[in-house]
């Protein structure tokens, strides 16, 4: 069987005439795809598909509007698809990254970068986090940056890194060598049911996403489903200052508490936006409540965040099937819910589109050179995941965030699947 870099050989990949400065010239931006692995349902192979091969949108299909000038594959599993991929396209792959951005040359000549460093085999440390190399993968492309003398925008697909300085690290390279950056998951651009948004500038009191997954993979995503609308509220996002994580007993225990009235409302309001609760003989066992719910959901994970304007977010992974938001208006004690809608792909049926409206927000940041929503959006959800990972590793007490003051304030424009 070829090993990866004989294969890139084979391909073509290594050999390829010099481009540099060319890419600026051409009518059609072009990217380096870097992927862990490609197989059915891997987030590369969504995400190279689509950047190759087109998407649905606006209700007739679209072809990608850049191209893939390169690709750089990780690894190669059974059921590998990366190499039919490269020559159904007629893909040029390489075996490094720096060869990927270069083209084989001594410089940059390309005009973006994708990262999609999600899924394959790789190492999880002592508290349960998988050591994928999406900072690795980014490092690498800072390489070629510094030693080109100029710099490309990037897209780096979920959180960040492990660790917080990793991720700091990552965003403000990106500020000190002035490219556009984008990052996360496709869940605050998915579609919403109902499609609602929440208004710009509204007095919001406090989040909660009522969602499922383990730690960090699926609460990313439910902190993402939070804060997308938490980052809208009067003021804007001001970081956080801690971080608990809760299981079973002890999370019931917190949410029982006098000052938890809002928090077991949101709770209770996410849960009735779902479309996937426990049921026996089709149907809940009784009245969707709070006491419900910790009957039928006794073991359910929360992250319990404080934010440093007294702004609170709650996450909680349970055995439902979905990603649920509920909010409430501090002027009016208002609930604002809605679901976003994240329909799992199987063999047979569905192509995942829940992708296809952030897939256009890779080409937008490429073709227009900035980042459509603030990358700082990712920081902090990471750094939410980072906390309660920590927060559980050290027993679920609490971890205090002082570094984490993130400021920034969201856009007015909605960024979610409305066409």
């Amino acid at each position: 069987m070829l090993n990866r870099r004989a294969f890139m050989v084979l391909s073509g990949g290594a050999i390829v005439a010099a481009r540099t400065g060319l890419a600026s010239e051409n009518k059609r931006k072009r990217i380096a795809f870097l992927g862990t692995e490609v197989r059915t349902h891997s987030h590369a192979q969504h995400f190279l598909d689509r950047h190759t091969q087109g998407y649905a949108w606006g209700g007739k299909w679209t072809p990608p509007r850049f191209d893939v000038a390169s690709v750089y594959i990780d690894q190669f599993p059974e059921g590998d698809l990366a190499k039919g991929r490269i020559a159904k396209h007629k893909l040029k792959a390489y075996p490094t990254i720096a060869e990927a951005l270069t083209e084989g040359t001594s410089n940059l000549t390309v005009d973006g970068v994708v990262i999609i460093a999600e899924h394959g085999k790789y190492e999880v440390n002592e508290k349960g986090q998988t050591l994928y190399p999406r900072y690795e993968f980014f490092k690498e492309s800072v390489k070629v940056f510094e030693s080109s003398g100029r710099s490309a925008p990037v897209f780096n697909d979920k959180h960040l890194s492990t660790t917080w300085a990793r991720s700091k690290e990552m965003v403000d390279d990106s500020k000190r060598l002035g490219f556009a950056f984008l990052a996360g998951s496709s869940l605050p651009v998915t579609w919403r049911l109902p499609s609602i948004d929440m208004p710009w500038g509204t007095p919001l009191k406090e989040s909660a996403c009522v969602a499922y997954g383990g730690v960090d993979s699926y609460d990313f995503h439910a902190l993402e489903t939070a804060q997308c609308m938490s980052e809208r509220r009067l003021g804007g996002e001001v970081g956080i200052k801690s971080v608990l994580a809760l299981r079973g007993e002890k999370l019931w225990e917190l949410l029982e508490r006098p000052d938890r009235e809002t928090t077991r409302q949101l709770f209770v309001a996410g849960l009735t936006r779902s479309h996937n609760l426990p049921v026996v003989d089709g149907y809940p066992t009784d009245v969707v409540t709070y006491e419900w719910a910790k009957k039928a959901m006794p073991e359910t994970l929360g992250y319990f965040i404080e934010h440093r304007d007294g702004f609170r977010t709650s996450a909680y992974m349970t055995s439902i099937r979905d990603f649920n938001y509920a909010g409430m208006r501090a002027d009016n004690g208002e609930i604002i819910s809605c679901q976003m809608y994240l329909p799992m792909p199987t063999q047979s049926a569905t192509t995942a589109d829940f992708f296809n409206p952030l897939v256009r927000h890779i080409e937008t940041l490429v073709l227009e050179g900035k980042s459509p929503y603030p990358v700082e959006r990712t920081l902090l959800t990471s750094g939410m995941v980072i906390g309660g990972v920590e927060s559980l590793f050290q027993k679920q007490v609490l971890v205090e965030t002082p570094e984490m003051e993130v400021v920034y304030q969201s856009p007015k424009e909605s960024n979610f699947w409305q066409v």
